[in-house]
């Protein structure tokens, strides 16, 4: 392990570690009628529609160092998107590429490295039966082969999603050899997926980390610690409503956040 964390690691030929990062994001929603309901939904489709998720992924594409091959993208009926982008690696000219423990840029501070495989994005906008509750999935993949990892494009990701809710897993798969033959089954030190996101980010959510460092894998959780009514409305304002509906209404879209965070079905809100 040490010598694959060494920054002057010399390999044999291509690096072959597969690296992967799993995103997925949660935007909850109270829409208090059938109609809201249906404009919520309408909303969410129109502002992640496949257009907007290749702009967005084709950003993330220059964050980790890649040249675009492909892309495919469609929009489905009656809701939902997905966009594929095949990715190739070439050679990096005027970047410095750099595997540190750092968080990536923001959207407005994009900066270009090159890599190579894929990445993915798929939608699913849904909503409960009877409670009034929508709920918008983001899924997204990112895959490379090399030295850079994907998690340097988590920051704008994070900031280009409106998130309750994030979820991440990284893992670093099979192995590639240095120059005297031996294994070498991680090419750069991580600890934590936090060590990737900004400050302000870690300010504003509650983080849950689960680490299996010797298969290299590494989970991150993360739910805003503020609560704001009127952020998870629609079609209404908090001060609109009768104070037993306004708490009863807070009570589902906090069990809501609760339930997919922890990743199970509750009968009552966790203490805090």
């Amino acid at each position: 392990m040490v010598s694959a964390l060494n920054s002057k690691l010399k390999l044999h030929g291509f690096n072959n570690l597969t690296k992967t990062l799993s995103f997925n994001i949660y935007d909850i929603c109270y829409t208090q009628t059938d109609a809201q309901q249906r404009e919520y939904i309408e909303y969410i489709d129109e502002e992640y529609n496949a257009e907007r998720l290749t702009s967005i992924l084709t950003d993330v594409t220059e964050i980790i160092g890649a040249n675009i091959l492909n892309i495919a993208r469609q929009d489905y009926e009656p809701q939902g998107a997905s966009v594929t982008i095949l990715i190739s690696e070439e050679p990096v000219i005027s970047q410095e590429l750099s595997n540190t423990e750092a968080p990536g840029p923001l959207p407005e501070a994009v900066v270009a490295h090159l890599d190579k495989s894929h990445i993915t994005v798929h939608t699913y906008p849904e909503s409960h039966p009877d409670n009034g509750i929508s709920t918008f999935r983001a899924d997204i993949d990112v895959s490379t082969c090399g030295r850079i990892s994907p998690l340097k494009a988590l920051n704008y990701l994070i900031h280009s999603f409106e998130s309750d809710i994030v979820t991440m897993d990284y893992r670093v798969r099979g192995f590639t050899r240095d120059v005297t033959g031996r294994k070498v089954y991680i090419d750069h030190k991580i600890n934590s997926i936090q060590n990737y996101i900004a400050r302000d980010t870690l300010e504003r959510y509650q983080m849950i980390d689960v680490n299996v460092y010797q298969e290299n894998i590494f989970h991150t959780k993360m739910m805003l610690k503020e609560f704001d009514l009127d952020n998870y409305l629609f079609g209404v304002e908090a001060q609109e409503l009768e104070s037993v509906e306004s708490h009863a209404i807070r009570q589902r879209l906090q069990k809501e956040m609760a339930e997919i965070f922890y990743g199970r079905n509750l009968r009552k809100l966790p203490r805090k």
